[in-house]
């Protein structure tokens, strides 16, 4: 039985992070009101599990912000029937509300002591449409490519080639770009022309590290 005893913490959540700041997909406002966001982080830290801010995992990483994760869920324009890769596993939060979004989410983690602890949660909670694997993800998933949205969950200073060859035309990435104490989220549209960029806002998010180049 999952507790249910956070329905109110996500409800003051949604309304006065969310709404407030002008999140108004419909999909994304619900996917943030089911999601146990508490299943995510360590016991010690539940009763701060709704809060306005980002939260330590383990592996030096960090929980994004309610608002972040929102804006960036938001952004890719889901409509129920997509397939979506994630670069960045993390605790599992952001991909689980994908997965109430979207047809299937693939996701990589580079640290599998993350990956360990994320899928645990997605079995609890029966998230059967989330396919996780141990990897660098800064290449991507190609065997599992095209896919219809992106998003990356760290910071790197360009926007990725091998990623944007991974989306379909019309497909949408977003990812954190700039250095390690600032980037800028921007969405980018592949096209048959090229790419369309729209620079959302600032943010901070933990660096991409990975072995090809480009940071995860």
């Amino acid at each position: 039985m999952i507790d249910n005893s956070y329905e109110t913490s996500r409800q003051r959540m949604v309304e006065e992070q969310l709404v407030a700041r002008g999140i108004h997909d419909r999909l994304t406002l619900e996917a943030m009101l089911k999601v146990p966001r508490h299943l995510f982080i360590d016991d010690a830290l539940r009763t701060r599990a709704y809060g306005d801010y980002p939260l330590p995992i383990a592996a030096g990483q960090t929980i994004s912000q309610p608002y972040i994760v929102a804006l960036m869920t938001q952004a890719l324009g889901l409509t129920g029937d997509e397939r979506v890769l994630e670069i960045g596993t993390g605790s599992g939060y952001q991909a689980a509300v994908l997965s109430r979004m979207c047809q299937r989410v693939y996701t990589v983690e580079r640290v599998n002591q993350l990956l360990a602890s994320a899928r645990k949660v997605f079995d609890k909670l029966c998230y059967y449409n989330i396919v996780a694997k141990f990897d660098d993800g800064t290449m991507g998933w190609r065997q599992e490519a095209p896919y219809d949205a992106i998003i990356i969950t760290a910071g790197g200073p360009e926007i990725p080639p091998p990623l944007v060859d991974q989306l379909v035309d019309g497909g949408r990435l977003i990812i954190p770009v700039g250095g390690q104490e600032l980037q800028e989220l921007q969405l980018i549209t592949k096209t048959t022309e090229g790419i369309v960029i729209d620079r959302l806002e600032k943010v901070r998010f933990v660096d991409l590290i990975g072995k090809h180049g480009w940071a995860n």
